[in-house]
Protein backbone atom coordinates (compact mmCIF):
# COMPACT_ATOMS: atom_id res chain seq x y z
CA UNK A 1 0.00 0.00 0.00
CA UNK A 2 1.48 3.09 -1.05
CA UNK A 3 0.93 6.44 1.16
CA UNK A 4 0.48 9.93 0.69
CA UNK A 5 3.14 12.75 1.07
CA UNK A 6 3.38 13.48 4.53
CA UNK A 7 5.39 17.17 6.27
CA UNK A 8 6.11 16.20 9.74
CA UNK A 9 6.72 18.44 12.77
CA UNK A 10 9.51 17.65 14.87
CA UNK A 11 8.15 18.16 18.55
CA UNK A 12 10.37 19.14 21.75
CA UNK A 13 10.75 15.37 22.29
CA UNK A 14 12.64 14.56 19.55
CA UNK A 15 14.63 17.50 19.11
CA UNK A 16 18.30 16.57 18.73
CA UNK A 17 17.36 13.19 17.22
CA UNK A 18 18.98 11.79 14.08
CA UNK A 19 16.91 11.96 11.29
CA UNK A 20 17.37 8.71 9.82
CA UNK A 21 16.48 7.36 13.82
CA UNK A 22 13.36 10.05 13.08
CA UNK A 23 12.16 8.45 10.43
CA UNK A 24 12.73 4.82 11.52
CA UNK A 25 10.26 5.45 13.87
CA UNK A 26 7.29 6.64 11.67
CA UNK A 27 8.16 4.01 8.82
CA UNK A 28 8.82 1.30 11.11
CA UNK A 29 7.97 -1.43 8.58
CA UNK A 30 10.47 0.05 5.91
CA UNK A 31 13.98 -1.66 5.84
CA UNK A 32 16.43 0.68 7.29
CA UNK A 33 18.20 0.66 4.68
CA UNK A 34 15.44 1.44 2.10
CA UNK A 35 15.45 4.64 4.89
CA UNK A 36 18.67 5.76 3.88
CA UNK A 37 18.19 5.29 -0.08
CA UNK A 38 15.01 7.33 0.46
CA UNK A 39 17.42 10.32 2.34
CA UNK A 40 20.53 10.17 -0.40
CA UNK A 41 18.30 10.23 -3.26
CA UNK A 42 17.10 13.55 -1.25
CA UNK A 43 13.18 12.29 -1.36
CA UNK A 44 13.38 13.34 2.28
CA UNK A 45 13.63 17.01 2.91
CA UNK A 46 14.02 19.09 6.26
CA UNK A 47 12.66 22.18 6.02
CA UNK A 48 12.56 22.20 2.19
CA UNK A 49 16.36 21.41 2.26
CA UNK A 50 18.36 17.77 1.55
CA UNK A 51 19.54 16.67 4.83
CA UNK A 52 22.12 13.69 5.54
CA UNK A 53 20.78 10.86 7.42
CA UNK A 54 22.70 12.00 10.33
CA UNK A 55 21.33 15.34 10.73
CA UNK A 56 20.05 16.46 14.26
CA UNK A 57 16.84 17.73 14.17
CA UNK A 58 15.34 21.04 16.09
CA UNK A 59 11.92 21.67 17.21
CA UNK A 60 9.61 22.74 14.87
CA UNK A 61 11.62 21.22 11.61
CA UNK A 62 9.33 20.32 9.00
CA UNK A 63 10.04 16.88 7.47
CA UNK A 64 8.74 15.78 4.23
CA UNK A 65 8.02 11.92 4.22
CA UNK A 66 7.98 10.54 0.79
CA UNK A 67 5.13 8.05 -0.46
CA UNK A 68 6.55 4.19 0.61
CA UNK A 69 5.78 1.41 -0.53
CA UNK A 70 4.37 -1.32 2.63
CA UNK A 71 2.44 -4.06 2.94
CA UNK A 72 -1.32 -3.73 3.41
CA UNK A 73 -1.49 -3.22 7.26
CA UNK A 74 -4.29 -2.10 9.60
CA UNK A 75 -5.06 1.56 9.10
CA UNK A 76 -7.99 4.02 9.85
CA UNK A 77 -10.83 1.70 9.55
CA UNK A 78 -9.29 0.34 12.59
CA UNK A 79 -10.49 3.31 14.40
CA UNK A 80 -12.78 3.22 17.20
CA UNK A 81 -16.49 4.54 15.50
CA UNK A 82 -17.20 6.46 18.86
CA UNK A 83 -13.52 7.99 18.88
CA UNK A 84 -13.87 9.09 15.13
CA UNK A 85 -17.53 10.55 16.05
CA UNK A 86 -16.65 12.33 18.88
CA UNK A 87 -13.81 14.11 16.75
CA UNK A 88 -16.50 14.92 13.82
CA UNK A 89 -18.74 16.69 16.61
CA UNK A 90 -15.62 18.65 17.90
CA UNK A 91 -15.10 20.33 14.44
CA UNK A 92 -15.93 24.12 14.73
CA UNK A 93 -14.71 25.38 11.49
CA UNK A 94 -13.49 24.40 8.56
CA UNK A 95 -12.12 25.79 5.42
CA UNK A 96 -9.81 25.06 2.29
CA UNK A 97 -6.55 25.15 4.10
CA UNK A 98 -7.60 24.53 8.22
CA UNK A 99 -9.81 22.10 10.27
CA UNK A 100 -10.32 23.77 13.70
CA UNK A 101 -10.96 20.87 16.54
CA UNK A 102 -12.42 21.96 19.70
CA UNK A 103 -10.51 18.91 21.43
CA UNK A 104 -12.18 17.43 24.60
CA UNK A 105 -9.82 16.77 27.32
CA UNK A 106 -8.65 13.22 27.74
CA UNK A 107 -8.39 12.58 24.22
CA UNK A 108 -4.86 12.95 22.70
CA UNK A 109 -4.06 14.84 19.63
CA UNK A 110 -2.42 11.72 18.11
CA UNK A 111 -1.39 7.83 18.98
CA UNK A 112 2.07 6.69 20.89
CA UNK A 113 2.77 6.34 24.85
CA UNK A 114 0.67 3.81 24.72
CA UNK A 115 -2.41 5.03 23.13
CA UNK A 116 -3.35 3.59 19.20
CA UNK A 117 -5.55 6.64 18.00
CA UNK A 118 -5.89 9.82 18.40
CA UNK A 119 -8.02 12.75 16.71
CA UNK A 120 -5.14 13.00 14.18
CA UNK A 121 -6.00 9.34 13.14
CA UNK A 122 -9.90 9.89 13.53
CA UNK A 123 -9.60 12.61 11.41
CA UNK A 124 -7.77 10.62 8.34
CA UNK A 125 -9.90 7.78 8.99
CA UNK A 126 -13.14 10.28 8.71
CA UNK A 127 -11.15 11.77 5.39
CA UNK A 128 -8.88 9.39 4.01
CA UNK A 129 -8.10 11.03 0.47
CA UNK A 130 -7.06 14.24 2.64
CA UNK A 131 -3.30 14.66 3.80
CA UNK A 132 -4.18 15.79 7.02
CA UNK A 133 -1.03 17.02 9.28
CA UNK A 134 -1.15 18.51 13.25
CA UNK A 135 -0.45 22.38 13.00
CA UNK A 136 0.47 21.84 16.70
CA UNK A 137 -0.64 19.95 20.30
CA UNK A 138 -2.11 19.96 23.07
CA UNK A 139 -1.69 17.74 25.93
CA UNK A 140 -4.15 14.88 26.49
CA UNK A 141 -5.44 16.65 29.09
CA UNK A 142 -5.92 20.30 27.95
CA UNK A 143 -8.84 20.87 25.97
CA UNK A 144 -8.79 23.57 23.14
CA UNK A 145 -8.64 25.24 20.20
CA UNK A 146 -6.77 22.36 17.69
CA UNK A 147 -4.97 23.52 13.94
CA UNK A 148 -5.41 20.71 11.66
CA UNK A 149 -3.76 21.59 8.41
CA UNK A 150 -5.47 20.40 5.06
CA UNK A 151 -2.45 21.30 2.43
CA UNK A 152 1.25 20.99 3.00
CA UNK A 153 1.88 24.56 1.95
CA UNK A 154 -0.37 25.58 4.71
CA UNK A 155 1.21 23.52 7.52
CA UNK A 156 4.64 24.55 6.57
CA UNK A 157 3.60 28.36 6.51
CA UNK A 158 1.80 28.21 9.70
CA UNK A 159 5.21 26.36 11.15
CA UNK A 160 7.07 29.09 9.84
CA UNK A 161 4.68 31.54 11.93
CA UNK A 162 5.51 29.45 14.91
CA UNK A 163 9.41 29.58 14.61
CA UNK A 164 8.75 33.08 14.12
CA UNK A 165 6.56 33.61 17.29
CA UNK A 166 3.47 35.03 15.18
CA UNK A 167 1.22 32.60 16.17
CA UNK A 168 -0.94 33.65 19.15
CA UNK A 169 -2.41 31.09 21.59
CA UNK A 170 -4.03 32.19 24.73
CA UNK A 171 -5.43 29.43 27.26
CA UNK A 172 -7.44 29.89 30.34
CA UNK A 173 -6.66 28.37 33.82
CA UNK A 174 -7.47 28.17 37.37
CA UNK A 175 -4.50 28.48 39.62
CA UNK A 176 -4.32 27.86 43.12
CA UNK A 177 -4.44 31.14 45.51
CA UNK A 178 -5.41 35.28 44.91
CA UNK A 179 -3.01 36.44 42.14
CA UNK A 180 -1.42 39.94 43.46
CA UNK A 181 1.06 40.02 40.42
CA UNK A 182 -1.28 42.06 38.52
CA UNK A 183 -0.46 41.17 34.37
CA UNK A 184 2.81 39.16 34.42
CA UNK A 185 5.47 38.00 32.61
CA UNK A 186 7.26 34.85 33.18
CA UNK A 187 10.70 34.67 31.54
CA UNK A 188 12.34 31.11 32.80
CA UNK A 189 14.26 28.72 30.74
CA UNK A 190 12.58 24.77 30.86
CA UNK A 191 14.49 22.31 31.10
CA UNK A 192 12.25 19.65 29.08
CA UNK A 193 14.53 16.18 29.01
CA UNK A 194 14.42 15.46 32.62
CA UNK A 195 13.01 11.92 33.65
CA UNK A 196 11.90 10.84 37.20
CA UNK A 197 11.20 7.59 37.46
CA UNK A 198 11.08 7.05 33.11
CA UNK A 199 8.61 9.88 33.26
CA UNK A 200 9.15 13.18 31.46
CA UNK A 201 9.24 15.66 34.11
CA UNK A 202 9.92 19.95 33.36
CA UNK A 203 11.69 22.05 35.62
CA UNK A 204 12.61 25.52 35.27
CA UNK A 205 16.28 25.64 35.29
CA UNK A 206 18.71 28.58 33.84
CA UNK A 207 20.20 25.95 31.60
CA UNK A 208 16.96 25.12 30.07
CA UNK A 209 15.38 26.06 26.80
CA UNK A 210 14.00 30.10 26.78
CA UNK A 211 10.71 29.90 27.28
CA UNK A 212 8.20 33.02 28.34
CA UNK A 213 4.26 32.79 29.27
CA UNK A 214 2.54 35.89 29.98
CA UNK A 215 -0.74 35.99 32.54
CA UNK A 216 -3.43 37.93 33.32
CA UNK A 217 -5.81 37.88 35.86
CA UNK A 218 -9.26 37.18 34.67
CA UNK A 219 -11.60 36.87 37.65
CA UNK A 220 -10.62 36.06 41.45
CA UNK A 221 -12.30 33.71 43.45
CA UNK A 222 -11.82 35.47 47.28
CA UNK A 223 -8.04 33.96 48.22
CA UNK A 224 -8.82 30.28 46.81
CA UNK A 225 -8.09 30.42 43.56
CA UNK A 226 -7.88 32.94 40.23
CA UNK A 227 -9.12 32.69 36.59
CA UNK A 228 -6.41 33.61 34.21
CA UNK A 229 -5.14 33.81 30.97
CA UNK A 230 -2.21 32.80 29.70
CA UNK A 231 -0.47 33.98 26.44
CA UNK A 232 2.67 31.13 25.79
CA UNK A 233 5.06 33.14 23.59
CA UNK A 234 6.96 29.68 23.04
CA UNK A 235 5.81 26.44 22.78
CA UNK A 236 7.55 24.19 25.60
CA UNK A 237 6.22 21.06 26.92
CA UNK A 238 3.95 21.96 30.35
CA UNK A 239 4.97 25.49 29.81
CA UNK A 240 2.06 27.06 31.46
CA UNK A 241 1.91 24.37 34.19
CA UNK A 242 5.40 24.95 35.28
CA UNK A 243 6.01 28.56 34.99
CA UNK A 244 2.40 29.15 36.99
CA UNK A 245 3.79 26.68 39.89
CA UNK A 246 7.31 28.60 39.73
CA UNK A 247 5.12 31.86 40.24
CA UNK A 248 3.72 30.19 43.00
CA UNK A 249 0.44 29.57 41.62
CA UNK A 250 -0.20 25.87 40.73
CA UNK A 251 -2.62 24.97 38.31
CA UNK A 252 -6.06 23.41 39.40
CA UNK A 253 -5.96 19.76 39.22
CA UNK A 254 -2.51 19.39 38.04
CA UNK A 255 -1.20 16.25 39.64
CA UNK A 256 2.33 16.29 38.23
CA UNK A 257 3.21 20.18 38.85
CA UNK A 258 0.18 20.93 40.92
CA UNK A 259 -0.50 20.93 45.05
CA UNK A 260 -2.67 18.01 46.53
CA UNK A 261 -4.28 19.99 48.77
CA UNK A 262 -5.37 22.50 46.59
CA UNK A 263 -6.50 19.58 44.05
CA UNK A 264 -8.60 17.98 46.28
CA UNK A 265 -10.39 21.36 47.62
CA UNK A 266 -11.43 21.77 43.75
CA UNK A 267 -12.57 18.05 43.68
CA UNK A 268 -15.40 19.47 46.34
CA UNK A 269 -16.56 22.16 43.75
CA UNK A 270 -16.92 19.41 41.35
CA UNK A 271 -13.33 19.49 39.23
CA UNK A 272 -12.65 16.21 37.75
CA UNK A 273 -9.82 17.46 35.48
CA UNK A 274 -6.79 19.70 34.95
CA UNK A 275 -8.40 23.34 34.55
CA UNK A 276 -6.40 24.33 31.57
CA UNK A 277 -7.87 25.18 28.09
CA UNK A 278 -6.78 26.61 24.70
CA UNK A 279 -9.62 29.27 24.25
CA UNK A 280 -8.31 31.24 21.31
CA UNK A 281 -5.69 31.05 18.44
CA UNK A 282 -5.03 33.71 16.28
CA UNK A 283 -2.58 34.90 13.43
CA UNK A 284 -2.01 36.40 10.29
CA UNK A 285 -1.52 34.89 6.98
CA UNK A 286 1.74 36.04 4.75
CA UNK A 287 -1.15 37.74 2.53
CA UNK A 288 -2.24 39.82 5.07
CA UNK A 289 -5.46 37.97 5.46
CA UNK A 290 -6.34 37.34 9.96
CA UNK A 291 -7.33 34.08 11.18
CA UNK A 292 -9.01 33.72 14.78
CA UNK A 293 -10.91 31.35 16.27
CA UNK A 294 -12.29 31.30 19.85
CA UNK A 295 -13.82 28.42 22.17
CA UNK A 296 -15.64 28.18 25.03
CA UNK A 297 -15.01 27.00 28.17
CA UNK A 298 -16.13 23.50 28.32
CA UNK A 299 -19.23 22.98 30.31
CA UNK A 300 -17.41 21.13 33.21
CA UNK A 301 -15.08 23.85 33.73
CA UNK A 302 -17.55 26.42 33.54
CA UNK A 303 -19.78 24.65 36.24
CA UNK A 304 -16.70 24.33 38.29
CA UNK A 305 -16.35 28.61 38.01
CA UNK A 306 -20.20 28.93 38.69
CA UNK A 307 -19.75 26.88 41.99
CA UNK A 308 -16.96 28.95 43.06
CA UNK A 309 -18.77 32.07 42.69
CA UNK A 310 -21.79 30.68 44.69
CA UNK A 311 -22.42 31.60 48.31
CA UNK A 312 -20.51 28.15 49.38
CA UNK A 313 -18.15 30.46 52.62
CA UNK A 314 -14.80 29.96 53.93
CA UNK A 315 -13.33 26.54 52.91
CA UNK A 316 -16.00 24.87 52.49
CA UNK A 317 -16.62 23.04 49.30
CA UNK A 318 -20.26 21.39 48.66
CA UNK A 319 -19.83 18.51 51.22
CA UNK A 320 -19.14 21.44 53.67
CA UNK A 321 -22.71 23.12 52.02
CA UNK A 322 -24.57 20.10 52.64
CA UNK A 323 -23.31 19.23 56.04
CA UNK A 324 -24.54 23.32 56.89
CA UNK A 325 -27.61 22.65 55.58
CA UNK A 326 -28.62 19.26 57.93
CA UNK A 327 -27.90 20.99 60.49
Amino acid sequence: MREAVRHVQVTEEYAGQRLDNFLKRLLNEVPRSHVYRLVRRGEVRVNGRRASPDQRLQAHDTVRVPPVRTAPAAGPARVPPQLIETVRKAIVMEDERLIVIDKPAGIAVHGGSGLSFGVIEALRAMRPHETLELVHRLDRDTSGCLLVARKPGALRTLHALLREGRFEKRYLVLVRGKWELGRKRIDVPLRTDIRVGGERTVKAHPSGKPAVTEFRPVQFFGRRATLLEADIHTGRTHQIRVHAAHAGHPVAGDEKYGDDEFNASMREFGLTRMFLHAHSVSFEWPQGEPFSVNTPLPADLSAVLDRLSGPVRGGEGRRGARRRRAR
